[in-house]
């Protein structure tokens, strides 16, 4: 579930910079080897250089975000990133189309291309794990780990191996068949954010259990210290539209308290991956939510409620928690001093059950892939393109020419004194500009932002890239936050399936996720009792369920390590 524009630029934002200093460790690592005389590749205009004279072609197609913005006449084909491919590398872009990606149109339109027979592009990145898969199975891309372990540099190796996982899910038979596109390490993990001016108000404590919670709850709404009625607050902004298990408004953690993580796959106590949704704990949470929304603890429409809208009464002032990840304290909770000026919002950990149980769901350090087309002429240009980024824009050095941003005037500007300004003051506006590299965020090494984010929640003045945009762009919390969130770091739990879709998902997955969402809403609206939970556990078994849970554990038996 990806976050919408606002969280895109936000997440960026802590790596939008290139520096000149160091060197493209690893750019000749694939020519000095005893398999590099290049028996396969007759031309020497196939060896990896770090700039190609003549140019050479790379195509790609785009799917752009409707959020991005364009100035100086640019155009996704035609842009402040692409000239710099060329002039930086001698690697010309070429844009075989590009389609605003709303409802899913880039998905669309890459799948009538490839059923269409037209031209695939060289380069594409794919965030959509289904066509990911098709792509990866239509025999038209190219096995990459060979590629990857003769070109790619050791900056971005040494990257990837933080978690060896995430080549799974794009794998076949052994043959890691995309490369994975890199995240951040705890981006969408979240903790509960809460208002702390209405806390010290009530003369409460920070919650630390489900019940002390519920405690909370009940005063913001029945003794609301802003003089709010009760039917205008919002103890716990929450929904679950989308699924029970999201970015921001989650209320999965709740299931956590009794034992589980919905709508994602978890060791059970027999070492064998289990469906969360399905765990008997699920019943306890569910009675809990059920309770939560006839005491008007939780919104009347949370099931109407995306992501995005579980954040307007946090910003208006009339929500007292909500769930969400270490950096909302820059957006959307930033705005909420606008309506409310007295507001203070706080990040917390998240409140145990009866039994001392808390689990949130964990960050995968992947977030799409990238594929290389079969008959590519340079395919080892991609990685002249792609090593400058991890070694010189990832994670870059203090002092840099590049230290403030990517390209000036775009995502970064200097005041007179040569001090990075709010991106919101840049002259003409802000621009995204990592949207217009050929890979989604430019590059990223999950753990860099955690490290930035500590160092600056220990006191360090900050030097770097990734320190000066938490300190200039972000809410004056997120460091405080990254460090309530390691705090409860042994309650993270990644989904553990991280294999390619398997045969039966592709046929009933969306039935069971229909009837799993239906079931559930109708239990904390209470037109079932709670334990329709039990038939809704059969009739996902018997509709598909163990034959996938069988093809999930079998791939996970031949990843175990």
């Amino acid at each position: 579930m990806r976050a919408k524009s606002t969280k895109k630029r936000l997440l960026s934002l802590l790596a939008t910079a290139v520096c000149l200093t160091g060197v493209l460790a690893g750019c000749t690592g694939g020519n000095s080897g005893g398999d590099s005389e290049a028996s396969s590749t007759p031309t020497v205009e196939n060896e990896y250089k770090e700039k190609y004279d003549p140019a050479v072609t790379l195509t790609t197609a785009w799917g752009i975000d409707p959020e991005l913005k364009f100035k100086n006449g640019e155009s996704m084909e035609n842009n402040v990133a692409t000239k710099w491919a060329k002039e930086q590398f001698g690697i010309d872009i070429k844009s075989l189309w590009s389609v605003t990606d709303t409802n899913g149109a880039f998905a669309t339109k890459l799948r009538l291309a490839m059923s269409s027979g037209q031209e695939m592009p060289d380069i594409v990145t794919v965030g959509d794990n289904l066509l990911a898969q098709d792509l990866i199975d239509s025999g038209m891309y190219q096995e990459v780990g060979p590629l990857f372990d003769k070109y790619a540099s050791d900056t971005w190796k040494k990257a990837m191996e933080q978690d060896p996982n995430v080549w799974n899910q794009y794998s076949r038979d052994g043959k890691r068949m995309g490369i994975p596109v890199l995240d951040y390490a705890y981006n969408n993990d979240y903790l509960l954010w809460i208002r702390q001016d209405w806390l010290d108000k009530l003369n409460l404590e920070t919650p630390k259990t489900i019940d002390e919670l519920e405690k909370v709850m009940d005063a913001f709404k029945n003794q609301n210290p802003d003089g709010l009625a009760p039917d205008k607050v919002i103890p716990l902004s929450i929904g679950f539209k989308t699924s029970m298990n999201t970015w921001m408004g989650d209320p999965s953690w709740i299931f956590g308290a009794y034992g589980t993580l919905p709508f994602q796959w978890n060791v059970a106590e027999d070492g064998k991956l289990e469906y969360g949704s399905i765990n008997p704990g699920m019943k306890q949470g569910l009675t809990k939510l059920s309770e939560w929304l006839k005491k008007g603890y939780i919104p009347q429409e949370a099931a109407l409620w995306d992501e995005n809208k579980t954040a307007e009464p946090a910003v208006a002032g009339t929500a007292g928690i909500i769930p969400g990840p270490y950096w909302m304290s820059g957006w959307p909770l930033l705005d909420t001093v606008k309506n409310v000026p007295s507001a203070v919002w706080k990040p917390i950990e998240i409140p145990s059950g009866p039994e001392g149980k808390a689990m949130r769901h964990g960050t995968q350090f992947v977030n799409g892939v990238i594929l290389i087309k079969k008959d590519m002429e340079h395919p080892e240009a991609f990685f002249t393109y792609e090593n400058y980024l991890f070694d010189n824009y990832a994670d870059p050095a203090p002092g840099s020419p590049y230290d403030n941003g990517l390209f000036e005037k775009y995502d970064y500007q200097l005041d007179a004194n040569g001090k990075q300004m709010p991106i919101d003051q840049i002259e003409g506006g802000y621009v995204n500009v990592v949207r217009y590299l050929l890979v989604r965020d430019g590059a990223r090494i999950p753990d860099a932002q955690m490290k930035a984010l500590l160092n600056l929640a220990d006191g360090k003045e900050p030097e770097t890239k990734l320190e000066k945009d938490v300190a200039v762009n972000y809410g004056k919390e997120t460091p405080a936050a990254a460090k309530v969130l390691l705090g409860q770091e042994e309650i993270s739990y990644k989904n553990m399936f991280t294999g390619p879709t398997t045969a039966t998902m592709k046929s009933k997955l969306d039935y069971l996720n229909k009837i799993e969402n239906q079931a559930f809403n109708e239990i904390i609206y209470g037109k079932n009792p709670v334990d329709a939970f039990d038939t809704f556990v059969q009739t996902w078994k018997s509709g598909g369920g163990d034959q996938i849970t069988q093809e999930v554990n079998d791939w996970y038996d031949s990843v175990k390590k």
